[in-house]
């Protein structure tokens, strides 16, 4: 079995890697890494942040792979930011629904659900279940904006719907995955939007630069940088059994059909 595990960034990915080596692969630019589990080749990528990079890294997946190379599993995670009261950083949520912004105030939203199986044995391994994931092209800075989304949505992020719709395109069976990074109470410190860098990574420099515009929000960054390192480590270990039990019951398919013959 091939299992695909996406992350928006590096920091998202970087508790795993403590946790079980994985070795690199360069692949025209993507941030690729590579682990066995039993019978399972675990490939976790990074895609950049936004639903742009996410399809365009997942474009890329699907030119590298050939006709018997394809994911069977992929695992869309990362954080994602809460929407309703209820959830606090560092909760593992597993949402049945993912739904997409869509510009067009009278166009209905495009909308996916993830495969039931694979949701449950994430529910079974302590995942909460969130009906839906809103996938959105910004970061939702204020409260007052997550508020104008929380009759829609539980969570919100910037690529799952991006990747599980790719990975469906495939034939791949997909999940939803995430960390809660920050609640529906809360402002952000800073304008992430304004601190992505070319790549579409979180630019240290513009950091900086937003910081400069209100040196009194460091407290409140050095607090937010604090509760995502948890939750991304509180991810990481959710992440480290839940591919180990999918690598179990797969080995535990591949003895039955073995049994059969």
């Amino acid at each position: 079995m091939r299992v695909l595990v996406t992350f928006a960034v590096d920091a998202e990915f970087a508790p795993w890697r403590k946790l079980r080596r994985f070795w690199s692969i360069d692949y025209d630019g993507l941030r690729l890494w590579r682990t066995d589990a039993a019978n399972t080749e675990i490939t976790a990528l990074v895609t950049g942040i936004g639903t742009q990079s996410a399809a365009q890294a997942m474009d890329l997946m699907m030119t590298m792979a050939d006709d018997n190379r394809y994911f069977d599993v992929c695992i869309s995670s990362g954080l994602a930011g809460a929407l309703q009261a209820g959830l606090v950083p560092g909760d593992i949520i597993a949402p049945q629904v993912l739904i997409a912004e869509n510009k067009y105030g009278d166009v209905p939203s495009d909308q996916l659900t993830v495969d039931a199986g694979l949701r449950k044995q994430a529910l079974d391994g302590g995942a909460l279940a969130a009906d839906c994931l809103f996938t959105t092209g910004r970061v939702f800075v204020k409260a007052n904006h997550k508020q104008d989304c929380s009759s829609r949505a539980q969570s919100v992020d910037m690529e799952s719907f991006d990747i599980v719709k790719q990975a469906n395109a495939w034939g791949a069976r997909s999940v939803v995955v995430r960390a809660i990074s920050d609640t529906a109470e809360e402002d952000l410190p800073i304008n992430f939007n304004l601190t992505l860098s070319k790549k579409n990574q979180i630019s240290l420099m513009k950091v900086m630069r937003e910081l400069t515009k209100n040196p009194m929000a460091l407290p409140a960054l050095l607090r937010f940088g604090k509760q995502s390192r948890h939750a991304a480590q509180r991810l990481a270990s959710f992440l480290d059994g839940y591919v180990l039990s999918l690598a179990a019951k797969g080995e535990m398919s591949l003895s039955k059909e073995v049994g059969t013959r």
